[in-house]
């Protein structure tokens, strides 16, 4: 049994949440939201690993602040697919402070699909959908091309591959938003050639800075669609993996 003390997990969360400008999200409801979350996110961590951070003050910095300083840079009622949703992150926590965006959370790893499924499920998450495939699989499919507002991941695969998973998905109009680490400028050099390819042009990087007591900063990386994706695109992930655009 997780032993977090609720008092003190939620006045982390507001303090965290007004000092990175976003405590406007939360209500007493979305509060609880996230601490149910976190005492069941702990408890299966315990069966097979969700996070690597198990302490709730950062799990709240590093995980829900991280991810709800998306809620901003996203339209009202949009629909978002969450490639690669692992553990749920973005998907969770901008479901709970955005409950009018349709999140579809994708993940290759069926485990992971069915605990974030059982989440949204647990706290009433209704915007949320859960599919178990894989990206370039759902690029292919009339149900999933170029159906989304917007296409977002967390910690997935470097830029030129990241590219070719998430722009055949969005709509022309719409975008791809990626949270990336140290090496995101990089990385975004190298992808120009196949983000223009893929459809998308005007890139944007944004540097996220957490304030807290752990304080953290990384790369947003912003790519609005203008074109509609070639139909030979995605290719098959190992051809996207061993010769990206």
């Amino acid at each position: 049994m997780i032993d977090i003390k609720e008092k003190a997990f939620k006045s982390c969360l507001s303090v965290t949440f007004a000092e990175n400008g976003i405590s406007s999200l939360l209500s007493e409801e979305r509060a609880n939201a996230f601490f149910r979350l976190t005492v069941r996110m702990l408890e299966e961590n315990e069966k097979y690993n969700l996070t690597a951070i198990v302490e709730p003050e950062k799990i709240i910095l590093n995980h829900y602040a991280d991810c709800a300083m998306l809620a901003s840079r996203l339209k009202k009622g949009a629909t978002v697919i969450d490639v690669g949703c692992g553990a749920g992150f973005p998907t969770l926590p901008l479901a709970i402070v955005r409950p009018d965006l349709t999140i579809t959370a994708m993940d290759s790893t069926e485990k992971r699909v069915n605990y974030v499924k059982e989440s949204a499920a647990i706290l009433g998450l209704l915007g949320v959908r859960c599919v178990v495939m894989r990206a370039e699989d759902a690029g292919r499919l009339p149900e999933y091309r170029e159906m989304f507002d917007y296409a977002t991941a967390r910690a997935v695969a470097e830029m030129r591959v990241l590219s070719e998973l998430c722009l055949p998905l969005v709509k022309v109009g719409g975008r791809m938003v990626a949270m990336k680490g140290r090496n995101a400028e990089y990385e975004l050099s190298s992808a120009k050639k196949a983000i223009a390819i893929l459809g998308g042009r005007d890139v944007t990087l944004e540097e996220i800075t957490l304030k807290g007591a752990d304080a953290a900063s990384h790369p947003l990386i912003t790519v609005t669609k203008k074109e509609r994706t070639p139909d030979k695109y995605p290719r098959v992930y190992s051809q996207i993996s061993k010769k990206p655009l």
